[in-house]
């Protein structure tokens, strides 16, 4: 039979939207479904400020009616304001192993680009750089951590198919506690901590918003130019903290400060796919207290770094501060193991940032997945 590709509105009735992943992903034994409450507010223009800066249509394909698909559509206002560019992104990629669903939903997405007057397509990318990027090309063994994609085996090889070429391989490393840091790596976290003027202290949660915004305003001095990169805005940071509360664990989460200014951070948060792999995505009847006891009492036995920088300044000073990443590493692994967290997920990075790979696999980390993002010149 004929595909059927089906438009979406957000804010209104996504479910089908949402149901087309249980589909795709029906006998993957490290599938985690997101907790549909997320990804409803997600898709929502009321609640997610995403669609204060940019704009989406989401098409779902159905086959013998059933579907048996999904793809986004998307456009980041402050990415072309920033690039120049002319590229919209397609994301939520996920199908069946069937060329003609995956090409349909492709067609429909760059479609609706192009009707955008976009020349390009880069993707997968949630709705834009700052949500899940990349399909999955290797790893497929492991659960995906909080806030990173997953995939099947076959969907780069049906994204290729459809004219996708590489764009750029991204790297989550794994960091098991046991593993010991190099002579060198320790030797920069004990200089940094001995500089007078330099404090490593944990967020403080009952100022939850003054803490990020500076965690904020340091990532975007710090990322700004660099592949992939967009700025988080101020409309953003209302909802990260309604988000971090539930998950943020200070003692795995701090500031690097110089002279009592934030210099630096790095947020390590415990893995929340760990605590909803048997929710099926549902918060009840029991779910909530399934989910409170495990984050709040039993608490994850994994973790996630989602970010760590320095301003741009202070990584100047090479001379007196050369060594502030490394010892932010050894910090946050050395609080890892002490609050008994087992391992944690860094990630994702460039395969072509050489300094922070390199500073990555100097602390014992191994790649452990790799996604890769693809790009097409639309017509």
């Amino acid at each position: 039979m004929a595909i059927e590709i089906r438009e979406h509105v957000p804010g209104k009735d996504v479910t089908p939207f949402v149901r087309a992943a249980d589909v795709v992903f029906d006998g993957d034994p490290a599938w985690v479904p997101p907790l549909d409450l997320e990804i409803g507010d997600r898709l929502s223009p009321a609640k997610n400020p995403f669609f204060k800066r940019g704009e989406a249509a989401l098409f779902t394909a159905w086959k013998d009616g059933r579907v048996v698909g999904r793809c986004s559509a998307s456009l980041d206002r402050e990415h072309l304001k920033l690039w120049n560019d002319d590229t919209g992104f397609f994301g939520f990629f996920d199908t069946i192993d069937d060329e003609e669903v995956a090409r349909a939903l492709l067609d429909r997405a760059e479609a609706w680009l192009r009707g955008k007057g976009m020349r390009r397509a880069i993707g997968p990318a949630g709705l834009y750089m700052n949500e899940e990027v990349g399909i999955l090309v290797e790893g497929f063994e492991h659960p995906p951590m909080i806030s990173m994609a997953h995939s099947r085996a076959w969907q780069a090889r049906l994204a290729e198919t459809c004219g996708y070429v590489k764009e750029k391989d991204l790297f989550a490393w794994r960091y098991d506690a046991t593993t010991d840091f190099n002579a060198r790596t320790l030797r920069a976290w004990e200089a940094i901590r001995a500089l007078p003027e330099v404090k490593l202290r944990s967020v403080d949660m009952s100022r939850m918003r003054e803490e990020l915004a500076a965690v904020l305003e340091i990532y975007n001095d710090a990322w700004a130019g660099k592949w992939g990169f967009v700025p988080v805005l101020p409309d953003e940071l209302d909802k990260m903290v309604e988000d971090m509360k539930l998950v943020l664990d200070p003692d795995i989460a701090f500031i690097a400060e110089i002279d009592g200014k934030p210099a630096g951070m790095c947020i390590m948060v415990p893995n929340l796919n760990e605590a909803i792999f048997d929710l099926g995505g549902s918060l009840f009847p029991f779910g909530w207290a399934k989910l409170l006891w495990r984050i709040k009492v039993k608490h994850p036995k994994t973790t996630r770094l989602i970010l760590l920088g320095i301003r741009k300044d202070i990584r100047h000073n090479m001379k007196r501060y050369g060594g502030l990443s490394a010892a932010m590493y050894v910090e946050v692994a050395k609080r890892g193991v002490a609050k008994g967290y087992a391992w944690s997920e860094l990630g994702w990075t460039r395969e072509d940032d050489s300094p922070i790979n390199l500073g990555i696999k100097s602390m014992g980390a191994k790649v452990y997945k790799r996604y890769r993002v693809y790009a097409k010149a639309l017509a």
